[in-house]
């Protein structure tokens, strides 16, 4: 049994930003057949900042703590400075974690899609936002 930082345990027993957005300007939806984590982000944006954001997740607890930092993280933030966001600070910000992926990039890739504008997202590889616990 992996052990768990105790940072990484409260974001798991105290998630933050737990819902969702009903007018939500991106989500990010991802999920992974092998462990069954299922995860949904929420963002809303006003004047390229990140005024908002929400999840829901139905997985493992490193999927959920790791959901709720990001939301914590992102928050407030530019579009740019939410990508420029690695897998390894959320992971860091949790006290470490073991084969941690980041999904944030895909709701801001949807926020773009909705615009009608081109994202700056070059590729969402699957293999980057799957495994996440």
């Amino acid at each position: 049994m992996e052990e768990y930082s105790s940072k990484m345990m409260d974001y798991f027993m105290n998630p933050r930003n737990v819902g969702e957005i009903t007018d939500a300007d991106g989500i990010g939806s991802v999920g992974n057949p092998v462990c069954g984590d299922i995860m949904k982000l929420y963002i809303k944006i006003k004047d390229n900042i990140i005024t908002d954001a929400k999840f829901k997740t139905f997985g493992c607890g490193a999927a959920i703590a790791t959901s709720s930092m990001v939301t914590e993280m992102i928050k407030g933030k530019t579009i740019e400075e939410a990508l420029k966001i690695t897998n390894n600070a959320v992971a860091s910000a949790l006290g470490g974690l073991p084969k941690i992926k980041m999904h944030c990039s895909a709701a801001i890739d949807d926020y773009y899609k909705r615009k009608g504008q081109p994202s700056p997202i070059v590729e969402i590889k699957e293999e980057n936002i799957h495994d996440v616990g």
